[in-house]
């Protein structure tokens, strides 16, 4: 398992939200670019991108994001307003690894069925793709964690397997922005359902403990956001758990 840091963006600024509340937000004194820089700088080679203004819609922060992104010669997993199949393609043509799809998949019934036809036969494509699913209570939410879908959240992973899709990011809301521990049985729930999925966790991870806990659930990977800018977690202690990963392969 290895660690993604996570950089969320509202209004051109770097931010972290506390359970998804666009009302409770903490704004840090650094850019996105700044934060790129020092991720790939330490030896990281995946960054996590957040444009939470197109997770609701408002798409003005996108040109500022992808003028950064093309900078970079860092892996980039983004997510935000990923409404359509063309966008989907449109955003791994332009060198994004990895693009996450989630509140369109939710809404839109034909969704994930036109994305899979779309990668049918090209596994590399569509091990670009990364579902999310937004947690809360075993409820999935989207738009921004503003909306609740009455698909059971078990439904929703085997349906998303039965397309060809099998990686995903999944967040516990829950524990989101609160630095008090990982959503550890909701993701052992999920890996006993389905345990060749590729997971991806996300949300309340405050310490190398949470870290090492986690690691023990076989997960792909996990995302660290708040941790990392509270210091709770530092930048080399990220790049020596990656190097430590990755020589363990």
């Amino acid at each position: 398992m290895y660690i993604i840091p996570a950089v969320d963006v509202l209004n051109q600024k770097v931010v972290r939200l506390r359970e998804g509340d666009y009302n409770q937000v903490t704004e840090y004194e650094v850019s996105l670019e700044e934060q790129i820089t020092t991720y790939h700088s330490n030896g990281t080679e995946f960054v996590h991108i957040i444009d939470l203004n197109g997770a609701k819609g408002d798409f003005s922060n996108q040109q500022y994001l992808f003028d950064i992104i093309k900078k970079t010669d860092m892996k980039v997993q983004y997510g935000g307003g990923v409404r359509s199949v063309e966008k989907v393609k449109e955003l791994i043509d332009a060198g994004i690894h990895r693009v996450i799809v989630g509140t369109q998949a939710i809404t839109n019934p034909n969704f994930l069925q036109e994305l899979s036809e779309a990668v049918s036969g090209n596994k590399k494509l569509s091990d670009h793709i990364v579902v999310a699913i937004d947690v809360l209570d075993e409820v999935i939410k989207y738009s921004g964690w503003m909306e609740s879908s009455p698909i059971k959240l078990l439904d929703y992973v085997d349906k998303c397997l039965n397309l060809g899709f099998f990686r995903f990011l999944c967040t516990d809301i829950s524990k989101d922005g609160k630095l008090g521990g990982a959503g550890v049985e909701l993701y052992k729930k999920l890996l006993s359902h389905s345990p060749f999925i590729k997971l991806i966790a996300s949300g309340g991870i405050s310490s190398m403990k949470d870290i090492e806990e986690l690691s023990q659930l076989k997960l792909e990977s996990c995302v660290v956001g708040k941790a990392i800018y509270e210091n709770r977690i530092s930048i080399e202690d990220v790049k020596l758990w990656n190097l430590k990963a990755l020589t363990s392969l």
